[in-house]
């Protein structure tokens, strides 16, 4: 059965993805020549003796609209989840929630200033436009609404040390490789040019950081490559290291990756709400029944320690037994096969009988 409260929170987790899925579409089109305008061509400003044009780019005030409706619902939607928040501090600690502050406030500030024209509001402005890229930060918040988003992030965490591990191997083979490139590209130099400037594109061991970089992850932009032998043998070792080096933490991220959405899949396919099964009290005509004879101890619905008790009860009369027959035996003198006296048991018969599990069933089910 469908309730109005659920299609309610249906309906604000959808129009939450929309607005998201819109910001970032405008923040993508803003940077398109299609929606910005230059202005000010005319407009000439003095720097010293010289005549300097300033040129400003505006963008379309259509995106800006949607852009200001879209800051519009996510503060409206942010200042709810602080009223309605049972910790708040917990809720300024959530990273996501940070994301949304950081990713709101820009645009007011951005609006507050746009009125001035002194100096340093112009510089603030200039810096706002820039920060703007953290709007693009959204998307985290597609983690609330999509479950895969989630499992990933789990496994990001959960293979902290692997992603630790390949990064100390990359680092330790862009080191290694970087060496040996800036060395062998100078195998061959001629002797009016040690520093072999004129056939090689190492110059030195940083320049070949990113040689080495680029083609361990098998990317090879081509900007810069070996020319000798020795070089081409180092830059095919490289390659094939940087291949190993990666494929060798994937099974582990993978396997985690599977274990966190198989759990996410089983837990989605569980009951919201699971009813407690209590057992019904046992009635004084039921067998299950214990007596109030050893303080009550057996009206547990488990029985262990009426159990318990009833073990100790005969192990004692067992004892008592056994050592007056024993004892009984010395003063006749009486060895062999001759008359042994049997144990004396107790006459009392147990308060509660034996409780056998019924069924193979593990009680966590």
């Amino acid at each position: 059965m469908i309730t109005s409260a659920s299609l309610e929170v249906e309906f604000i987790a959808f129009a939450s993805l929309f607005f998201i899925l819109v910001s970032i579409t405008t923040f993508c089109l803003e940077t398109h020549e299609a929606f910005n305008t230059i202005i000010n061509k005319t407009e000439q400003v003095v720097n010293g003796t010289e005549t300097v044009p300033q040129y400003e780019i505006e963008t379309d005030p259509a995106l800006t609209y949607v852009e200001g409706v879209c800051v519009v619902w996510f503060t409206f939607e942010f200042l709810v989840r602080v009223v309605f928040s049972p910790n708040k501090l917990e809720f300024i600690k959530n990273l996501l929630n940070i994301i949304d502050f950081v990713a709101i406030l820009p645009f007011y500030l951005e609006v507050g200033l746009s009125g001035l024209s002194s100096k340093a509001a112009k510089d603030v402005l200039g810096f706002l436009r820039v920060v703007r890229f953290v709007r693009i930060l959204r998307i985290f918040k597609l983690t609330r609404h999509f479950v895969g988003l989630r499992v990933l992030g789990h496994t990001l965490r959960a293979s902290t040390n692997e992603f630790l591990l390949l990064i100390i191997f990359l680092a330790l083979g862009v080191l290694i490789f970087a060496t040996m490139i800036y060395y062998a590209e100078r195998v061959g130099a001629q002797p009016n040019d040690p520093s072999a400037s004129e056939h090689t594109q190492f110059k030195n061991i940083p320049i070949g950081f990113w040689w080495a970089v680029v083609t361990m992850t098998t990317l090879g932009y081509g900007d810069m490559y070996p020319r000798t032998w020795s070089g081409m043998l180092v830059g095919a070792l490289c390659a094939l290291a940087g291949v190993l080096t990666i494929a060798m933490p994937v099974p582990v991220i993978v396997n985690n990756f599977g274990m966190y959405y198989s759990l996410a899949m089983a837990k989605q396919k569980l009951p919201r709400k699971r009813k407690k099964h209590i057992p019904p009290a046992p009635q004084a005509s039921s067998p299950t029944f214990c007596k109030t004879d050893l303080n009550m101890a057996c009206n547990s619905t488990q029985g262990d320690i009426c159990l318990g008790k009833d073990n100790q009860l005969m192990e004692h009369n067992r004892s008592s037994g056994y050592e007056k027959s024993r004892s009984l035996n010395n003063i006749a003198g009486l060895t062999g096969n001759a008359l042994r006296l049997s144990p004396v048991t107790s006459p009392y018969s147990s308060p509660c009988p034996l409780r056998r599990s019924r069924s193979p069933i593990p009680s966590i089910l």
